[in-house]
């Protein structure tokens, strides 16, 4: 086959301590026609000093300011010239041969938009990593979950989930894309700054007519957790506030107003639980994701017309890599813990 050139950009904040695992892994991929960059999000170490003089076959990105995953990635669209790129994250290491497969998946069908490979959990490998596992689901309420994690529940990988098939979102840990796709469907949304960002990305690759896929046959291994802590104000106020955001911005009327008030009305069930939890940091999240979004609601509704005026899909047809029913009522009604259970 005529493999592509691929950039890979690994995307950096004062993380020395998992780079040197990061590019070693990535000098022993097979893929020989990759272009491997640091991605530095004006880090206040001496990481790029660092990697040049280890690592001098490393090109490097250098953003000069740390303004999030989406400004800092949408710089690396614009610098890297080859036709697909991959982001991802420092704390990961890579198989040997984890990029061939999912360029043969993509060279496949040019409507392919992006693809992520299983993610496993590098501390505990027998099992999926939270951030990835194998393909990134929603239900219509645009609460996320994955094939191998609902919530706080991960799966061992029993080879389970090892189809190639559509998901609806790829993990930005670990994302291959198709840059014809941001061409049509716009590059990341920098209001998001981080957290849901790969989730609004793949929703609007998606209202262009592009596909999602999971490539199992790829495997990397991920750290995760290492940017920002689990409960705390800033990943609860990042998660609520764009959850709502990219709803609001890419639902048609029809679904928007119901839709989101069920979301908005499970929001508050949360704020309840973490009040009579004492989990004050997680409850002042959700409260300031609230009132960000009142407060911006003209701007939302600017970007919300700019996706409505160009979209060539509709609902129905999203609808269908979409959980028709509640995520929430699944996992803590029902008691679903995995996703073979709920489907």
């Amino acid at each position: 086959m005529n493999y592509p050139d691929v950039d890979i950009v690994v995307l950096n904040y004062n993380g020395r301590r998992f780079l040197d695992a990061c590019f070693k892994s990535l000098q022993k991929s097979s893929y020989t026609k990759k272009h491997i960059f640091l991605l530095d999000n004006a880090s206040t170490e001496n990481d790029v000093d660092y990697v040049k003089e280890k690592y001098p076959w490393v090109g490097i990105i250098q953003n000069p300011k740390n303004n999030g995953y989406c400004a800092a990635y949408n710089l690396a669209f614009n610098s890297c010239k080859s036709p697909y790129m991959v982001c991802l994250n420092n704390d990961v290491e890579v198989n040997s041969n984890w990029l061939e497969p999912m360029i043969e998946l993509m060279l496949s069908d040019p409507k392919i938009g992006a693809i992520q490979p299983k993610i496993l959990d590098i501390k505990n490998p027998e099992y999926f990593e939270y951030a990835g596992a194998s393909g990134g689901m929603i239900d219509k309420y645009a609460f996320p979950f994955m094939r191998g994690r609902i919530f706080t529940s991960l799966e061992k990988d029993n080879g389970q989930y090892n189809n190639v098939c559509e998901i609806f979102w790829a993990s930005g840990a670990a994302m291959l894309v198709n840059k014809q796709a941001i061409t049509e469907a716009g590059y990341l949304d920098e209001i998001i700054v981080h957290h849901m960002d790969e989730i609004d990305l793949c929703w609007r690759f998606q209202l262009h007519g592009y596909k999602i896929l999971v490539q199992p046959k790829s495997t990397i291994w991920h750290v995760g957790g290492a940017t920002i802590a689990a409960k705390s104000f800033k990943k609860t106020y990042w998660n609520h506030r764009n959850s709502i955001y990219m709803m609001i911005k890419n639902y048609e009327s029809k679904n928007l107003f119901g839709r989101t008030f069920f979301h908005v009305l499970l929001d508050y069930v949360a704020l309840a639980q973490a009040l009579l939890s004492l989990q004050w940091q997680v409850a002042k999240g959700i409260l300031y994701a609230h009132t960000w979004i009142l407060k911006n609601y003209k701007n939302i509704r600017v970007e919300r017309v700019k996706v409505q005026r160009n979209r060539k899909v509709g609902d129905d047809i999203i609808d269908q890599n979409m959980y028709q029913g509640s995520i929430v009522w699944a996992f803590f009604g029902k008691r679903i813990k995995t996703y073979k259970q709920l489907i």
